[in-house]
């Protein structure tokens, strides 16, 4: 009986400690850069939410476009009145899967390569976003890091000819942030 108990006991300590969660952040960071001839511009914002399922994979981000700082008042409103049209499109959000899972052991600390792929929504249009990352397994959570760009034509965002060149056309999107595990 003694023995019984010990091997029911082991295997709930086991598979407890080895259980994939959920992962969420209310205050991930999400910033972009945009290099153009005349003017760099930059934007950051630390109130990116984000969840990813490590059973499933499945990732989800959510940031407010009007929390976007800028380093100038005016570039800040520019971007959300004249470019972004944030009254209209209020959030940017990213809905995927992580593609190979099973590369990355979420029960191990450690720093493992990351593949998504899902579907990005900025400025009302969607489109399928493929990229690599990097996810770091932590004894308190997991760390997500990803680089990636988008042509912003491609999510209908106008550029008046008057500053075509200060604006490049490709942006490029730098993901961070800090989960913490809310499945133990």
């Amino acid at each position: 009986m003694k023995y019984l108990l010990f091997v029911f006991i082991s295997f709930l300590f086991v598979s407890t400690t080895t259980m994939k969660g959920k992962y969420i952040t209310k205050n991930g960071k999400v910033s972009f850069y945009s290099d153009a001839p005349l003017e760099k511009i930059e934007a950051k914002n630390n109130q990116l939410n984000a969840a990813i399922d490590a059973n499933s994979g499945e990732v989800y981000f959510k940031v407010l476009i009007k929390s976007f700082l800028f380093e100038k008042a005016l570039m800040q409103e520019h971007f959300n009145e004249n470019y972004m049209e944030s009254d209209k499109f209020p959030t940017a959000t990213y809905k995927g899967k992580i593609t190979n899972l099973q590369d990355i052991d979420f029960a191990k600390a450690g720093k493992y390569s990351s593949e998504v792929e899902g579907k990005l929504t900025i400025h009302g249009v969607t489109k399928d976003v493929k990229t690599k990352g990097t996810i770091t397994v932590l004894k308190e959570g997991i760390s997500v890091y990803v680089k990636f760009k988008v042509q912003i034509g491609d999510y209908d965002i106008k550029i008046p000819g008057a500053v075509a060149g200060k604006i490049a056309e490709e942006v490029e999107i730098t993901v961070d942030a800090d989960l913490k595990n809310v499945v133990k």
